[in-house]
């Protein structure tokens, strides 16, 4: 069962993440970055293999892609609010990017 992250176990977990360029969302409890590529398509195909991980986990994210940007928000809806499989997901959009 997944659950929210504990102020014990944010720090580890999402201050990598930080560093990282990912962001606390203003008014949620949620983590939020936009990818930037070089074309539309690139950003495109990036979309489509974050979207093969997503399914995988069963963990989607909320986006938006407008050219060549894709703006991500990540956050546990069951949990309302961020769980480890936000931190996964965020680790693995950074690892395609």
């Amino acid at each position: 069962m997944t659950e929210k992250l504990s102020e014990a176990t944010r720090g580890p977990l999402l201050d990598p993440l930080f560093a990282n360029g990912w962001q606390m969302v203003e008014g949620r409890d949620a983590l939020t970055k936009t990818f930037t590529f070089g074309s539309f398509v690139e950003a495109f195909g990036w979309m489509t293999r974050a979207a093969i991980w997503a399914e995988k986990w069963d963990h989607h994210p909320e986006w938006s892609n407008i050219y060549n940007r894709v703006t991500v928000v990540l956050t546990t809806h069951d949990v309302d609010g961020i769980s480890a499989q936000d931190a996964k997901l965020a680790r693995k959009l950074d690892s395609l990017a």
